[in-house]
């Protein structure tokens, strides 16, 4: 795996959004997310020891990201933040990291998409979706991108469709050997083809 991203953390932007790391002055905005109730539902917290990220306050939040920022110094995994040029908020993160496991969910790069409940729109999900994928390849060196949209997540189920993401039956088994559902993958060939 590519060490990099853990050594130079880069920033992606188009006309509507930054993605760059997480800092702890993102703690106001990031509240407003995992305060959310509405957006809660379309997080996932598979494998996270029971945890389903609500934050209800700025100092727990900013108690949060030192959390995050420490696990990315042990290059675990990395957490961007969101931020919606137009208002210079950021309105969710992302988190990425690469996993080899004994399933299909192996050498891939996970990706975990987290927006308030107002950026849960197709058209928003999509542009992230379709932003960020193409550098998953390269910064955690792997052959496909997962991620979970339940059934109920219609437009993030949309969005994925329209990025090229094709759901798939495969089980993703957690460390603990529980087994979760509802996961999309972008092989890095199917990427290629939409280029």
């Amino acid at each position: 795996m590519k060490a990099t991203i853990y050594e130079n953390c880069p920033t992606l932007e188009n006309s509507n959004y930054y993605i760059r790391r997480t800092k702890v002055e993102d703690a106001a905005d990031l509240v407003k997310v995992y305060s959310d109730k509405n957006a809660l539902p379309f997080m996932n917290s598979d494998n996270c020891n029971g945890d389903n990220f609500y934050t209800p306050t700025v100092e727990k939040m900013r108690q949060r990201i030192e959390g995050w920022n420490w696990i990315y110094e042990h290059k675990e995994f990395v957490r961007f933040s969101i931020v919606d040029k137009k208002n210079n908020t950021a309105i969710g993160t992302i988190e990425l990291f690469h996993r080899d496991a004994e399933d299909y969910f192996t050498n891939c790069g996970l990706l975990r998409i987290d927006v308030r409940s107002d950026y849960e729109e197709t058209d928003i999900l999509n542009e992230i979706i379709t932003l960020i994928s193409p550098k998953i390849y390269e910064w955690f060196d792997c052959a496909m991108i997962a991620t979970k949209a339940p059934v109920y997540a219609i437009n993030r189920v949309e969005a994925l469709k329209q990025s090229g993401y094709t759901k798939t039956e495969e089980k993703f088994y957690g460390q603990d050997k529980t087994i979760y559902s509802d996961y999309w993958y972008l092989a890095k060939e199917d990427e290629s083809k939409n280029v």
